[in-house]
């Protein structure tokens, strides 16, 4: 075995059906007094609802959470939670609400509990991200890290099924990247390829109508859950790459949908990067099915019932080559040498929605 170092990172997580009912518990075990609960709009009754369960230790809702954490919205969040005197948030919700969560983390400086809502794992990473002028700027921070994450099945109930298919091959995605990254350790190969697994065991139960309350459906309900547990674990301990790094500049630069790009991106970054990383991919390749990791990737969203090209989702063609541009600005690690024409390539395809040849 190789030499390797792998970062624990230091968060309490509660996981099970009912324990969202734990949540005044949980702000009590680092004493918070005043917390400002946040959620999107669609949100806002859970938010409400959260607010009224925690009685006094609440001092407001704001739900204003949008997508690729817009600094306009960051900024409206710091100054109410400033003129509430909150001492601490609880973010219930996506990927858009943690993210926020997450802004005020860092300044100025509350303390996160993460109640997720949807399978996007970013409530496990010390990554952030905001947009602004057009730029999403990401970064790393363990002070982002909420301090606990209560994970019920339960809330996950009214989660439309399209949005369960994408929020999990998006977390899907964090676990691809995983185990071709430049400072991945065994450990985490571990928790990726569980945690893929997982998601896909899930998300084709997840595709059929919410409305199905079987047995069935709700272990696919905890199964989505543990594995973007794992997956956004595995994330926050590696080096990003190739695909989180398009969709990066495809949400911030060109405000494509978040989940919906990581879905449609990945098959096509994980085919550019298989002759690079042949033992990520026969990893991935095993825990998805299929003939090959880009392929399986594929089959597992097309077969969810997912459009799989980003002209159906608000990209334009003409967008294509400036895309192309920024991927190649800053290097970044990756297995394959980020290529021109060949990231051009990946693009065009991940815009028609093909489906890889291999």
């Amino acid at each position: 075995m190789k030499r390797f170092v792998h970062t624990v990172l230091s968060q309490r997580v509660v996981f099970g059906a009912g324990t969202f009912a734990e949540l005044g518990d949980e702000l009590t075990r680092f004493d918070g007094q005043r917390a400002l609960v946040l959620s999107t709009p669609d949100q806002r009754l859970l938010a409400q609802a959260t607010a009224a369960k925690l009685g006094a230790k609440a001092v407001g809702v704001f739900d204003r959470a949008a997508m690729h954490v817009p600094i306009e919205t960051v900024d409206a969040a710091r100054s109410f939670a400033r003129s509430l005197g909150a001492d601490c948030v609880v973010a219930v919700g996506g990927g858009s609400t943690i993210g926020l969560a997450k802004a005020l983390a860092l300044e100025p400086g509350l303390r996160v509990v993460a109640v997720p809502t949807t399978y996007a794992g970013s409530e496990m990473t010390p990554i952030y991200g905001i947009t602004e002028s057009g730029a999403k700027r990401t970064g790393r921070d363990p002070r982002v890290l909420p301090s606990t994450v209560i994970y019920d099945p339960d809330l996950t109930r009214s989660l439309p099924a399209a949005t369960s298919v994408m929020s999990g091959i998006n977390a899907v995605a964090h676990a691809a990247e995983a185990l071709y990254a430049v400072d991945r350790s065994p450990i985490t190969d571990l928790l990726a390829q569980e945690g893929i697994a997982a998601l896909a065991r899930a998300v084709p139960v997840l595709a059929r109508s919410m409305a199905d309350v079987s047995a069935v459906q709700e272990q696919a309900r905890v199964d989505a859950l543990y594995g973007a547990w794992l997956c956004g674990s595995v994330l926050g301990s590696v080096s990003l790459a190739l695909h989180h790094k398009l969709c990066h500049i495809l949400g911030g630069s060109f405000d494509l949908p978040h989940a919906h790009t990581h879905a449609i991106v990945l098959p096509h970054a994980l085919a550019y990067n298989a002759a690079a990383a042949p033992d990520a991919m026969r990893k991935i390749r095993r825990a998805l099915g299929g003939e090959s990791a880009a392929q399986g990737a594929y089959d597992l969203a097309a077969g969810a019932g997912l459009s799989m090209a980003m002209r159906d989702i608000g990209f334009k063609a003409e967008d294509l080559d400036s895309a192309c541009r920024l991927a190649l600005e800053h290097p970044y690690p990756n297995p394959r040498a980020l290529e021109p024409r060949a990231i051009r390539q990946l693009l065009q395809d991940a815009f028609d929605g093909v489906r890889p040849v291999r």
